[in-house]
């Protein structure tokens, strides 16, 4: 497969970088720095999502078990982060490159302005040649606005900058047709399309006690790195020289790549927030429409109204079955669009005594997913 390997972003697991007796793995890091200055004298932009601030936090504090109460796990990563940090910086100082450290949550990626403001940071960064190191900001992130683990935030990155390809690093050598600790006939995926929906009968759990992400997380990942053109390699970090040898191209663990033109950098911001303020049950008729393209989602097409919402607020667009067809910007409020709900567009004014816009949902404003 082509691939101008100009950006990658590459994430790095807990089990990566972390000793689960020692907190960080000041070895282990050393040699994925290392692999990443090569990377950076063939000419790639690295972007690095490192885990590990939790389990570094958990050891400087004595604590034997990850807690489950989240002002602890806050505790933690404030404290680890500061070693996870030093720690890069001083690996890469040794090669003479800065690192510059980004904290990022759910709320900073669904504010376009914020967005724009993570991107434009990160571009002049790299033109900079410094080599970026994010986490989730686990310090005042709260379950509402998490990522929910550092596989979908890599995807988020690889979205901001339009990355060639995203690298997971796993503790497994890729996508098995089954699980192969409990298969030993399971067969690694060489190559696939990251939409193909039998993906997702393959995919197991969380496999570490440090790790948020399953293999299922990584699936996703990949759809939503597909959305800006990213390719996706999910490969084991015990491999030797792993991202050494996929800059030389070598196939290497499982390759997802996308299964249609990347979205407009509007239309990627959209598919890409994690939460919805709302859900709208969509006719046949209108579930067909949208699948067709370019069409905006009217009122007479929707059946139900689900959750409190306000206008300009994202909203999830399902089928009678509730599978999500589309997401976008809604034109009216929760309460407003009740009342208009199966009625066409030239009866809202009668209804709400106004017309602020003819459709629920502007095509523009609107992706399918």
């Amino acid at each position: 497969m082509q691939n101008d390997r100009r950006c990658w972003v590459v994430k790095l697991g807990s089990s990566q970088v972390t000793d689960p007796e020692q907190g960080l793995n000041y070895q282990a890091i050393s040699g994925w720095t290392e692999q990443v200055v090569a990377l950076c004298r063939q000419g790639i932009q690295v972007v690095l999502v490192s885990s590990g601030s939790v389990a570094e936090g958990m050891v400087r504090l004595g604590w034997q078990q990850r807690p489950h109460a989240l002002h602890a796990l806050q505790a933690a990563a404030a404290i680890g982060q500061m070693g996870l940090v030093q720690a890069y910086e001083s690996s890469f100082q040794r090669f003479g490159l800065h690192t510059a450290q980004i904290l990022l949550t759910h709320e900073e990626i669904r504010n376009r302005r914020q967005y724009l403001n993570a991107k434009h940071t990160l571009k002049t960064l790299l033109g900079l040649g410094i080599i970026p190191v994010i986490n989730e900001n686990d310090t005042i992130a709260t379950d509402e606005i998490r990522f929910g683990d550092n596989d979908n935030l890599a995807a988020m990155v690889a979205n901001l900058i339009e990355a060639d390809r995203l690298v997971i690093l796993t503790d497994q050598q890729g996508l098995f047709s089954s699980d192969p600790r409990r298969n030993p006939d399971a067969e690694l995926i060489r190559e696939a399309r990251a939409g193909d929906p039998r993906l997702d009968r393959v995919a197991g759990g969380a496999g570490t006690e440090f790790g948020r992400g399953g293999m299922l997380t990584k699936i996703e990942a990949a759809r939503r790195a597909a959305r800006s053109g990213t390719v996706t390699s999910i490969v084991s970090g015990q491999e030797q020289n792993v991202l050494v040898r996929l800059a030389d191209n070598e196939h290497v663990g499982t390759l997802l790549v996308p299964d249609r033109e990347p979205l407009a950098a509007r239309k990627q911001w959209l598919a890409g927030q994690l939460q919805v303020a709302g859900r709208l049950v969509l006719d046949d008729g209108a579930v067909r429409a949208l699948r067709r393209g370019g069409t905006s989602l009217l009122p007479v097409g929707v059946t139900r109204v689900d959750g409190e919402f306000r206008r300009g607020d994202l909203v999830a667009c399902v089928d009678s079955g509730g599978r999500e067809v589309a997401r976008g910007l809604v034109n009216y409020d929760s309460d407003e669009a009740q009342r208009i709900r199966g009625h066409a567009s030239r009866q809202i004014e009668a209804i709400l005594g106004y017309t602020d816009e003819p459709e629920l949902i502007h095509c523009d404003d609107l992706v399918l997913v």
